[in-house]
């Protein structure tokens, strides 16, 4: 293991791992430039589905809206980790990303809430199966001493894409009317399915992926993709409890938290009487700032956690979220301090989901890697879809901000979860 800490992360790293990275980068990146579109484009969505209605009205809706997408995300990321692990990586990287890709397309011609909702679900579900399947793909391809910075390297991306629909719904909020915007800003969305025809071509599946496989076919116990296998074994129910708390604290945090940022900045910007689209404007450059800080986050987490360690890095992340949200949602007053108070939260908070791609791959056998990290991150959305509901109720009383206050509570929480997380620094891939 010390070997490994001496070598340069793309010592012995040839061409086809490179081509693994990328697709797997462009995947999550896709992946990732659709919730923003869904984070950018839900407010003047509901305002047309919901012509007439309040502002509380329409804020309780926005929240019911995206609890569609998370029990979607979560049904879709537990299904597509099992066929992950029992179907192969490629194979359903290329599902995953049809599902998601149409979906997305097909939101921009909802013609009420429901439909918008439904769509959204659909979307979800197979946004949350690409995520297990790319992780898996790449922790199984890479080599130890290059695993946890190409892994960092993915999750860095996700900001990318989320900075790409910022700009996205810059250029097309400057082309057609706000009211009929969110319609054409979600057209883009079916553009990733392109990257399916890459992946047909030139991924395959890893060895190790292929050995489990010939394995499970001689030992009765050598089950793929089993979430039953996931509690038969002390130490993995362990790691599967352990992983859906974690999972559940960072989940809560970006989604009943992080992407309400955009709607706060309009509310404080209300008052100033600006044009629409000024306040779009305005609220897409904050998106990018945000998403700007949460790439350095996602690639400074892998170099942290190579020296301290997965548990230590994880105190961090939790402590500077708790501060970084709060700090966003309390003193905001302004487009400027939205952009550095934002920045910060994008920072911690991706920090957040870029440990939990470097370490849920690590905490599971290969017969149960895509299942495992499906399940913990998936069980994960389900609990969040269910806190955006109570969250609603909440903001219906307080507003939205002093909601997202007692939100952030959440990752003081997860600093008691840690104690009992496994330490996986240095360690191999169990097999």
């Amino acid at each position: 293991m010390a070997d490994n800490a001496r070598k340069g992360w793309r010592e012995g790293i040839g061409r086809y791992q490179y081509i693994v990275l990328c697709v797997a980068c462009l995947g999550w990146l896709f992946d990732t430039m659709d919730q923003w579109l869904f984070v950018f484009a839900k407010k003047p969505a509901m305002l047309a589905l919901l012509p007439g209605a309040d502002s509380k009205t329409i804020d309780q809706y926005m929240l019911i809206v995206t609890a569609c997408l998370m029990i979607g995300w979560a049904t879709g990321g537990i299904f597509f980790g099992l066929i992950g692990d029992r179907l192969g990586r490629t194979r359903t990287m290329m599902v995953t990303i049809l599902i998601y890709a149409g979906f997305t397309g097909l939101s921009g011609l909802a013609q009420n809430w429901w439909q918008f909702g439904l769509l959204r679900f659909l979307t979800g579900f197979g946004v949350g199966g690409e995520f297990a399947a790319g992780a898996a793909l790449v922790a199984e391809t890479f080599p130890a001493h290059s695993r946890v910075v190409a892994l960092g390297i993915v999750q860095a991306t996700s900001a990318v894409g989320n900075i790409m629909a910022g700009v996205i719904y810059l250029i097309i909020s400057g082309i057609f009317p706000v009211e009929d915007a969110w319609r054409w800003v979600f057209s883009v969305g079916i553009i990733p399915a392109l990257l399916v025809v890459v992946i047909f071509f030139y991924v395959k599946e890893p060895e190790s992926w292929l050995r489990a496989r010939e394995k499970a076919k001689h030992e009765k116990k050598g089950n793929m993709g089993s979430r039953g296998a996931l509690f038969s074994d002390p130490a993995l129910r362990r790691n599967t409890l352990v992983g859906v708390a974690m999972a559940a604290v960072g989940v809560i945090g970006f989604w009943g938290i992080s992407v309400f940022s955009v709607d706060l900045l309009g509310s404080v910007l209300k008052p100033l009487n600006l044009d629409p689209r000024a306040i779009e404007l305005r609220k897409a450059f904050a998106g990018m700032a945000q998403n700007g800080g949460g790439a350095i986050g996602a690639l400074v987490f892998p170099y942290i956690t190579a020296r301290i360690g997965r548990r230590k890095s994880f105190v961090i992340s939790f402590i500077l979220s708790f501060v970084a949200c709060a700090s966003a949602f309390y003193f905001t007053t302004s487009f400027v301090t939205a952009v550095l108070l934002f920045s910060f939260m994008g920072f911690a908070l991706l920090m957040n989901i870029s440990g939990f791609t470097v370490y849920f791959p690590e905490l599971f056998p290969t017969r149960l890697r895509a299942t495992g990290t499906g399940f913990c991150y998936n069980v994960a959305r389900y609990i969040t879809a269910v806190a955006l509901f109570f969250t609603s109720q909440i903001s219906l009383y307080v507003g939205l901000q002093t909601a997202a206050l007692l939100t952030s509570l959440i990752f003081v929480l997860g600093l008691a979860v840690l104690p009992f997380a496994p330490e996986t620094k240095d360690q191999p891939l169990p097999e």
